[in-house]
């Protein structure tokens, strides 16, 4: 089983939907970034914002029937976090997490973390006797079943096939209404897609091929809860010799017909055009003064001028030059994404060379060779702009993987961002994101072409009610939900 389904450890959707079941952090983010008490009843933080102080759920016991304690939550910070992918700015500013008692601690900080309860929502707990000690990447607790405190357990695993969970007797907010869940293996799509219509599968990601039907079926719906905001955005490798400059990257950007790849590539029903850098769930973070139709209109007299005005004539064959595109084809809806823009940008005179690869060749030609032009991906980002977001934005000189990856360090962007980390007040926060974003339009480097409403689960609605995600994303309803008579 690995690491990648230890959503501490791993990204990626199938990490976060198995982990969620099982594993919980000391604070619950809801898909709109609500926060709610988790392992956590309560908190404090101090009016320095120097000290965050906790207080730990009583009564908790791990799955192997060891006890949640203080002392859970110190290793977890001071040991497992530093690891996280969401870790890296909470492990910068802490010093100590002191344990008051069992079920208090006191996370001590140099300096203020605005978002710090977004950060923590981000962390799984995982239980120090068994991590203690290990390497925690290699520990066997990842592969002979994960260890949490959820109301769903691990089960059995089998190779190629299935998953299986079972419910949690000792649960701390109620018995699991489900006895077993099976999270089955099936790579083909058209598989997939045809058991979930049978009720053979209660929930699916599904090609935006079959959203229509989705819709139309009295059997199934779509999920629109419970989950992070998804994005399928484009970036620009500023390293190539053609996107260097800002100004041929916004002519680029403004050359996709973004409302056309909804229409076509998403058939209208999986994806909402971005008008700007924000999605809506964090409409208070957005800046007025971005407007991706008013400031990349889809103008082709005057992209092809800005084009030519920057050095890149069409030449005998037609075309200015040829972008690489990075992508990984597996994915139906990022493929028909890629089709489209590579017609419209013939449109502007620019030859596109298709680099369709599997999800790990993708990852070492964006984060080792920097191998591409131009990548196209799909994300999920987070509670709040500087937990999922902000990485794909600021400097990135280690080239860490799933972060940005186009070579761009921009002094005021990077100000920005980290001011924004800085203050506690939410208002304050949205002026920094504000700025960034009007410093990124003007760059044009990491995008959103549209939000990907596809990123969420179609459902079978046959078998069972009440099983949206409420307050804890990615998770299901298991202790109130109910069987369909």
């Amino acid at each position: 089983m690995g690491i990648g389904l230890n959503a501490q450890f791993a990204s990626g959707n199938a990490a976060t939907a198995f982990s969620a079941q099982i594993l919980e952090p000391l604070i619950f983010a809801s898909g709109v970034g609500e926060l709610t008490p988790g392992l956590a009843t309560d908190w404090e933080l101090s009016d320095d914002a120097l000290t965050l102080t906790l207080n730990l759920r009583e009564g908790v016991t791990w799955h192997d029937g060891e006890p949640f304690t203080a002392e859970d939550v110190k290793f977890n910070f001071e040991e497992i976090v530093p690891l996280a992918i969401m870790g890296a700015e909470i492990t910068k500013r802490l010093t100590t997490v002191e344990i008051i008692d069992d079920h208090t601690v006191a996370m001590k900080l140099s300096d203020p973390l605005g978002p710090i309860l977004e950060v923590i929502s981000e962390q799984y707990m995982l239980p120090k006797h068994l991590y203690e000690g290990t390497d925690f990447v290699t520990n066997e607790a990842n592969y002979a079943g994960i260890i949490g405190t959820g109301p769903m357990k691990f089960g059995e695993y089998n190779p190629g096939v299935e998953i299986v969970l079972v419910k949690n007797p000792d649960y701390w907010d109620g018995e699991s209404q489900v006895d077993r869940a099976y999270f089955v293996q099936m790579a083909d799509e058209n598989t997939r897609q045809e058991a979930l219509f049978a009720g053979e599968l209660d929930e699916t990601l599904v090609a935006a091929s079959a959203l229509e039907r989705i819709r139309d079926s009295e059997q199934t719906d779509f999920r629109r809860t419970g989950y992070f905001p998804g994005i399928m955005p484009v970036f620009f490798n500023t390293r190539s010799e053609y996107l260097s400059d800002p100004a041929v990257r916004r002519a680029i950007f403004a050359s996709f017909d973004r409302d056309a790849m909804v229409d076509k590539a998403m058939y209208g029903i999986g994806g909402q055009t971005a008008t700007g850098f924000m999605p809506d769930a964090w409409d208070w973070a957005a800046s007025e003064e971005v407007d991706f139709a008013e400031d990349f209109p889809r103008d082709l007299d005057a992209i092809n001028a800005a084009l030519d005005e920057a050095g890149f004539p069409v030449g005998a064959d037609g075309k200015r030059f040829t972008l690489r595109i990075r992508y990984i084809q597996s994915v139906d809806d990022l493929a028909a994404t890629v089709d489209i823009m590579q017609s419209q940008l013939a449109e502007v005179g620019i030859g596109v060379e298709l680099l369709g690869t599997t999800s790990q060749v993708y990852l070492e030609g964006v984060y080792d060779t920097f191998d591409y032009d131009i990548g196209v991906t799909t994300q999920r980002l987070g509670p709040e702009p500087s937990v999922g977001m902000m990485r794909w934005f600021t400097c990135n000189p280690d080239d860490r993987t799933n972060a940005n990856s186009t070579g761009v360090c921009d002094s005021e962007i990077d100000e920005a961002a980290a001011l924004a980390l800085s203050t506690t007040d939410r208002d304050e926060r949205a002026e920094h994101y504000k700025r960034l974003q009007e410093r990124a339009a003007e760059l044009m480097y990491y995008a959103p072409l549209f939000w990907n409403l596809n990123a969420d689960p179609s459902i079978n609605t046959t078998n069972w009610t009440d099983a949206e995600p409420k307050e804890f994303r990615e998770r299901l309803s298991w202790t109130t939900m109910q069987p369909v008579d």
